[in-house]
C-alpha cells in the first residue's frame, strides 16, 4: 500500500477513535441543575421536531426558525429528533424544564408551554454562545427562582420605536426574561393612542426630554396590539404604565380641564383630583389601555407627586373634596386618588402596580403590585412586605441602569456610588436576607431604564447590556448555583452574541466597546 495513503487512513481510524470532546456549558441564566454524562448530541445532520400536543405547534415553527438561522437544518426525516412533551405533572411548576439530551434524541418536557420555551431556549443558547454544532448529553432540571423578570423602558423622555421594543423583547426571551414594563406615559411625551381622546398624542406626543419642539411620536394601537402579539410568542408579558396623578404634563397639554396645575419647575405636573370628572377620563383611558394589553396589571405610577401639587392648597374643587372626605392635607388626597382609581381598575377586570409610595395609600393589598424603588428607604420595602403586598425589587442600586456602570463613563447618575455589573449579578443576596414569609411575597426583580440621558439606540443599548444579562441570572438562578467567575468567564461569548445582534454594549476590556456613544 501506498506509504502516503496508509497514513491517511491511519489518521482517520485513530481520529475515529479519540473520545467525543463535551462541550462546556455556556448558558445565561445558569440552571439550577446540569448532570452532564458521557457523548454529544450532534445537530449536523440535521434534526425533526416531534410534539406530544398538537397545542405546541406554534412552538414547533418557532423554533424551527431559529435553529435554521443557526444553519441546522430541520427535517422530518431526519434521524434524530427533538421531542416537546407536556406533561401533566404536578412535580413541575410553570416555568419549570426537564432537558435530557442522549446521543439520538432531545426530549423537553414540562408542564406548560412555557416550560417548554424556556427548555428549548437554554438548547438554542448552548448552540448560540458555544458556536458548536454539538451538545453534551445531559440532564437538566431547571425552574426559576424568582417568577417575575423584568425590564421597564422609559419612552415618554425619548421615543425609540416598535422595531427596537421588539429587538429587546427577543433579547429578553434569549435569556428568559419574562415581563417587559412598557412606561408610555410621563411629563415630556404621551405615547400610546387613545381613541376617546386623539389630542393624548397628537399634542401630548409632541417633543421629548431633550426637545420640546420634537413632532409627535407614538404608538397606535394598530401597533400596540402588534408588539404584544410579538410579546407574547416569546412568553413576554407587557405591563403598561399609565402615570397618574403626578407625572401628567404632557396629558395636561392636550387636555388643560383636567390638570391639577403644578410648581414653577414641574408646571402642570398633576391630574386634579377636585374635578369629577377626571376620574372618568382617566377610566376612558385605561378602559382603552386594559383592552389592549392582556396582563392583570396595569401600573398607574403613584410616584413623586410632591414635585408638583403645590396648586393643590388653592384649588376649591380639592378643598371642597377634603371637607366632604374628612381628607387631613394633600398627601391624604393623593391616597384618595389612587383608591379611586384602583377602583377603577376592579371595574374594568385589572389589579394595580404602582411604585413603593401607594403603599401609605392603603390600596387593596391582596390584588395591587408594589415596585420597590427607593433603595435608600429599605423601611418601605420592609413596610410593603409587613402589609402582606407582592412585592417587585426594583432599587435604584443597583437595578436603575440609567446609573453609570464604571468610574470611567460621564454620561449617566451617580448616588453615592453607580451600579456596575457585578453588583447587579450579586443582586438581592449582596444586601438582603428575606425571612422565609417575606419571600414569598418577593415577586422577583426589574431592571428600570430611565432615558433622560438617553436619546439614541446606542445609548440604551450601553446603559442595559451587559447588565441586563447578569440581572437575567440574579433573577432566575438559586443563590447556591449562582457563580461570577463562571458568569464572568462566559463574558465573551455573550459579547460576541450581542455583536451578531447589533447591540452597543459597555466592556470595559475592550477600548472600542469602553467608550460612550456620540451625544
Amino acid at each position: 500500500m501506498n506509504r502516503s495513503i496508509f497514513l491517511i487512513i491511519l489518521a482517520i481510524v485513530l481520529n475515529s477513535c479519540k473520545p467525543e470532546e463535551q462541550p462546556a456549558w455556556a448558558l445565561v441564566p445558569y440552571p439550577n441543575a446540569i448532570e452532564t454524562v458521557k457523548g454529544v448530541f450532534s445537530f449536523e445532520r440535521g434534526i425533526a421536531i416531534s410534539l406530544s400536543d398538537a397545542s405546541l405547534q406554534g412552538l414547533s415553527e418557532f423554533y424551527g426558525k431559529r435553529l435554521s438561522d443557526l444553519g441546522v437544518i430541520v427535517d422530518a426525516k431526519a434521524d434524530r429528533v427533538i421531542d416537546l412533551q407536556l406533561l401533566d405533572s404536578k412535580s413541575l411548576k410553570g416555568e419549570a424544564y426537564v432537558l435530557e439530551i442522549n446521543k439520538k434524541r432531545i426530549v423537553i418536557s414540562a408542564a406548560s408551554s412555557k416550560g417548554i420555551f424556556y427548555g428549548f431556549m437554554s438548547l438554542w443558547q448552548q448552540l448560540s454562545l458555544s458556536g458548536e454544532k454539538v451538545i453534551s448529553c445531559a440532564r437538566i432540571t431547571d425552574a426559576p427562582r424568582f417568577d417575575y423578570r423584568g425590564f421597564m423602558l422609559d419612552e415618554s423622555r425619548h421615543f425609540f420605536g416598535k422595531e427596537k421594543v421588539k429587538q429587546y423583547i427577543d433579547l429578553m426571551a434569549s435569556f428568559k426574561l419574562n415581563t417587559f414594563h412598557w412606561h408610555l406615559t410621563d411629563a415630556p411625551g404621551w405615547r400610546i393612542e387613545i381613541k376617546a381622546f386623539p389630542k393624548l398624542t397628537t399634542v401630548g406626543g409632541q417633543g421629548s426630554h431633550t426637545n420640546p419642539d420634537a413632532p409627535a411620536a407614538y404608538y397606535t394601537q394598530e401597533d400596540i396590539k402588534e408588539v404584544v402579539a410579538y410579546a407574547a410568542e416569546r412568553f413576554v408579558t407587557i405591563i403598561p404604565e399609565i402615570d397618574m396623578p403626578g407625572h401628567a404634563t404632557a396629558a395636561n397639554k392636550a387636555y388643560p380641564e383636567f390638570s391639577g396645575g403644578g410648581s414653577e419647575k414641574h408646571p402642570d405636573f398633576t391630574f386634579d383630583p377636585g374635578n369629577e370628572a377626571t376620574y372618568g377620563y382617566l377610566t376612558t383611558i385605561l378602559r382603552e389601555v386594559a383592552d389592549l394589553f392582556p396582563s392583570n396589571y396595569i401600573h398607574l405610577g403613584g410616584d413623586e407627586v410632591h414635585f408638583g401639587n403645590e396648586q393643590w392648597h388653592h384649588n376649591a374643587g380639592i378643598k371642597a373634596l377634603m371637607k366632604r372626605e374628612s381628607l387631613e392635607d394633600l398627601v391624604a388626597v393623593e391616597h384618595y386618588f389612587m383608591r379611586r382609581m384602583t377602583d377603577s381598575l376592579k371595574a374594568i377586570g385589572k389589579h394595580l402596580a404602582g411604585w413603593d409610595e401607594i403603599v401609605a395609600s392603603g390600596v387593596d393589598r391582596q390584588t395591587s403590585m408594589i415596585y420597590w424603588w427607593r433603595h435608600d428607604k429599605t423601611d418601605k420595602l420592609e413596610t410593603a412586605l409587613k402589609a402582606g403586598y407582592k412585592t417587585v425589587l426594583c432599587p435604584r442600586r443597583p437595578l436603575y441602569f440609567d446609573f453609570v456602570q464604571h468610574d470611567s463613563l460621564k454620561n449617566g447618575r451617580r448616588w453615592e456610588g453607580f451600579n456596575p455589573l457585578r453588583d447587579v449579578y450579586q443582586y438581592p443576596d449582596s444586601t438582603h436576607r428575606f425571612a422565609e414569609t417575606d419571600l414569598k411575597l418577593i415577586a422577583g426583580l426589574q431592571a428600570n431604564l430611565w432615558t433622560e440621558r438617553l436619546a439614541t439606540d446606542d445609548w440604551i443599548d450601553f446603559m442595559t447590556f451587559p447588565r441586563l444579562i447578569a440581572m437575567s441570572e440574579a433573577a432566575w438562578t438559586d443563590e447556591a448555583q449562582k457563580d461570577w467567575s463562571r458568569f464572568d468567564a462566559t463574558l465573551p461569548k455573550l459579547f460576541a452574541f450581542l455583536d451578531s445582534m447589533g447591540i452597543y454594549y459597555f466592556n470595559e476590556l475592550d477600548s472600542e466597546h469602553k467608550k460612550e456613544p456620540a451625544i
